[in-house]
């Protein structure tokens, strides 16, 4: 027993890391998200246009996850949230204005942050400042303090399938009609958060996954000082994989054709364990594929019912139990601490 929190690190964005979020926090207090910068589209990129701020949209999910998942009474009394529980306080983050003015459309939480980014001119402080205003156990982390753009290469957009077209945009690249084959990042080689390196360096454990593939996941390892970091921490690393494709994005992808993707955009990264749902990979020789593309990693391939039944929505109770196990399952080399009990459906620590 190390008498404190396992160091979790979780990398992602949108609503995919908002499930990692609310999986981890079942696991420890000690959470950081590190989140993706190149959302063009809707509030994000009518404030990131305006403004010259991060885009807020996928920061602000991040916050409310981990808002909604700080228990009331281990909040600082004397933050804003006074007797509100932390999930009244989220859906304020998550409130968007109606009508049909200038801030119709924009969530509480996006304005909140670009405000307090152009007061203290740092996008990471002023995500400090909100998590300690609202009480938030855990931590928000841009990926890069640089506002990012995504660049796909894409076929299929023409009869002959050979001719590749490059489109720019993270609502395009998602929209788009033809095959993704590549994406990278504008400008090339971007810099990295400082302090998400940091944390990635002292992690416990790091999550990868699950989240628009190609907008939300493989820009992680396309920011060469974070894919460094990823590379040298000594953190179990975990990659999870989506339950189902994504329309536009990854249409008819196969949970192997995820992993080749993945691996084709940074053939040296590895990770220790690939989770996917049971669903997925049924048994057979499309499993033996699926486990030879986790190899490919230095992974081995752990699977479970891990969707919230009826939907294509992770099930963070069931996330979290799979991952606390396979971190009991080798406490030799993991360094912290093992789960024992359950309390109603989430995890708890020794």
């Amino acid at each position: 027993m190390t008498g404190r929190d396992p160091s979790i690190v979780a990398l992602g964005g949108g609503h995919g890391l908002y499930a990692t979020l609310t999986a981890m926090r079942r696991l420890s207090n000690n959470v950081t998200a590190v989140v993706t910068v190149a959302d063009d589209g809707g509030s994000s990129g009518r404030l990131r246009s305006e403004l010259g701020v991060l885009p807020p949209g996928d920061l602000r999910m991040a916050i409310a996850a981990l808002l909604a998942a700080t228990e009331p009474e281990s909040r600082d009394v004397a933050g804003v949230a006074g007797a509100q529980p932390p999930e009244e306080w989220a859906a304020l983050l998550q409130h968007r204005f109606g009508g049909r003015g200038a801030l119709a459309g924009h969530p509480v939480g996006n304005l909140l942050l670009a405000g307090l980014t152009e007061v203290t001119g740092d996008a990471v402080k002023a995500l400090e400042m909100i998590t300690t205003l609202f009480g938030v156990q855990g931590r928000v982390l841009p990926m890069s303090a640089t506002a990012l753009d995504i660049e796909a290469d894409v076929s299929g957009l023409e009869a002959d399938p050979r001719i590749s077209h490059s489109i720019r945009g993270q609502v395009a690249v998602a929209t788009t009609p033809g095959k993704v084959r590549r994406v990278r990042l504008l400008p090339h080689q971007p810099p990295a958060c400082p302090e998400a390196v940091d944390a990635i360096d002292g992690a416990d454990l790091v999550v990868l996954g699950p989240g628009s593939w190609f907008s939300s996941v493989i820009p992680h390892v396309l920011v060469p000082e974070q894919l460094a970091a990823l590379k040298r921490t000594a953190a179990r690393k975990i990659l999870i994989v989506n339950l189902a494709p994504e329309p536009g994005e990854t249409a008819g992808f196969s949970v192997e054709r995820h992993l080749h993707v993945l691996l084709a955009h940074a053939d040296d990264f590895r990770v220790d364990h690939v989770v996917v749902d049971s669903a997925s990979v049924p048994f057979g020789r499309e499993r033996e594929h699926v486990e030879r593309a986790a190899a490919k990693f230095g992974a081995t391939l752990h699977d479970g019912e891990l969707a919230v039944p009826g939907t294509h929505t992770h099930d963070p109770a069931r996330v979290a139990a799979l991952i606390a196990g396979l971190c009991d399952s080798e406490a030799a080399s993991y360094r912290s601490i093992v789960p024992t009990t359950t309390e109603g459906d989430g995890v708890r620590w020794r």
